[in-house]
């Protein structure tokens, strides 16, 4: 059975995230190497913050970043998991591929600032017109917008490489393990569950119940491992007498995150894609389940911003059917079978459901679809610390509205609203106080 719940915001901690593929996981620390531009929208000029921002990997590592999810806000602190372009805007947009070929072509992964000036055309470039006018090109490839570099040399650079990107593939993930859900009966290897990374090397480890259950981490000549590379196949080995139940196993490796790989965070902070990656550490995680007799489902979750939804596998190992429900409609595996079921979402939709199972099975998904751009703006954020305020731009009025910055909250109408009440309060008190000061003593 599944119980689901459905909301229009917030988010629960997930046992297992659909979005959660592997690789690496990262804290924004906001922008830090940018310039200006300006958006051209049907309601005036806006002028915003563009350029690179950095990210702390879990476990050690920095990652850079540029934005393509131009008209959502980024919040500062937020948390971020590396996932693949079908979990975001970029599945859906013919242009992705050009996109990776910006930062391919681009600051920072191209550091020699004279030899970009001479490809654009420029006299010259400092690192902060470099960051502003990849970012730039970028925005006109993943939110389509009408946007301008306010340094001319950023706006040439802009320019060249909106010219001159061309298609290129979506890159491999740093780490994941496929797939990530196995099951079967006790006595058996479990698997194969295949490593993909780009790392030389990765560290294997079981959970601390599997290690307690006597299940172990083989290959296929059943030959105990604790380390594996691209393309290693691993096994759980469950010993014959082992009561019914789950384990995990994770894989760990230090590696450069592939540029073009996308950043997706469940707050609704801006989509980020990677720029830049030093050494990072990255993990992925896979369970089996195991049963003496009956259904032996294994369970498995990932966004699909193509069809709108979350889709849902489960492969059932046993001897009878595995049924559950889930947005009211009942859905049967029979024995021996693999289904998938997408639940569709809403855009912006949070959803948080648990499937169970027999044998103790349970499965939590929980997060926020975030698969389109918005078509308008709709939040105001405030500026970074130390960060440039808005002016003017060819003598037009600019609005205020701070897109690409880092901070803003929902809060932040509050807060004005509260300002705004104190002030009348202090003048109501003023008035009453100098009427005092007027009234004659008797």
């Amino acid at each position: 059975m599944a119980a689901g719940v459905l909301s229009g915001a917030g988010t629960a901690v997930a046992d297992e995230a659909p979005r959660s593929g592997g690789g690496a996981t990262a804290t924004n620390n906001g922008l830090k190497t940018y310039g200006e531009a300006v958006i051209h929208e049907d309601g005036g000029d806006r002028r915003v913050s563009a350029g690179l921002f950095e990210m702390s990997v879990d476990g050690g590592g920095t990652l850079q970043t540029y934005c393509v999810d131009l008209r959502n806000p980024t919040q500062r602190d937020a948390r971020y998991q590396e996932t693949s372009w079908s979990g975001t805007s970029l599945g859906t947009n013919k242009d992705a591929g050009r996109i990776r070929w910006i930062l391919q072509h681009s600051y920072p992964q191209v550091n020699d600032l004279a030899a970009l000036a001479r490809k654009a055309g420029t006299r010259g470039l400092t690192e902060q017109d470099a960051a502003a006018g990849t970012q730039v090109a970028i925005w006109r490839y993943s939110d389509g917008a009408d946007v301008d570099a306010v340094d001319p040399q950023a706006e040439k650079l802009a320019d060249y490489l909106q010219k001159s990107a061309r298609r290129v593939a979506e890159p491999q993930a740093s780490l994941t393990l496929d797939p990530p859900a196995v099951a079967g009966r006790p006595g058996e290897r479990l698997g194969p569950v295949t490593v993909h990374t780009g790392a030389s090397a990765v560290t294997v480890s079981p959970s601390a119940d599997a290690a307690t259950s006597g299940v172990r981490i083989v290959d296929k000549n059943g030959k105990a491992i604790t380390a594996a590379r691209n393309g290693s196949r691993l096994y759980f080995d469950i010993p014959e007498d082992a009561a019914d139940s789950t384990a995990e196993l994770t894989v760990q490796a230090s590696t450069t995150v592939p540029v073009g790989r996308a950043f997706a965070s469940e707050s609704r902070s801006q989509t980020q894609i990677l720029a830049g990656s030093s050494e990072s550490t990255v993990s992925a995680t896979a369970t089996a389940d195991w049963a003496a007799e009956g259904a032996i489902p294994a369970v498995s979750a990932r966004e699909n911003c193509a069809k709108g939804g979350v889709d849902i596998t489960a492969v059932n190992k046993g001897d009878q059917p595995f049924t559950f429900q889930l947005m009211g409609a009942v859905h049967t595996i029979p024995a021996g079978a693999t289904r998938t079921v997408t639940v569709p979402l809403q855009e912006d939709q949070a959803y948080d459901f648990t499937i169970t199972g027999p044998h103790g099975l349970s499965r939590r998904f929980t997060g926020v679809l975030d698969c389109k751009i918005q078509g308008a703006v709709t939040t105001q954020t405030a500026r970074l610390p130390n960060e440039p305020g808005p002016a003017s731009v060819g003598g037009s009025a600019v609005d205020t509205t701070d897109l690409a910055a880092t901070g803003g909250s929902a809060i932040t109408p509050l807060i004005a609203g509260v300002a705004i009440g104190l002030v009348v309060i202090g003048g109501a008190v003023l008035v009453v106080l100098r009427r005092k000061d007027m009234t004659p003593e008797a």
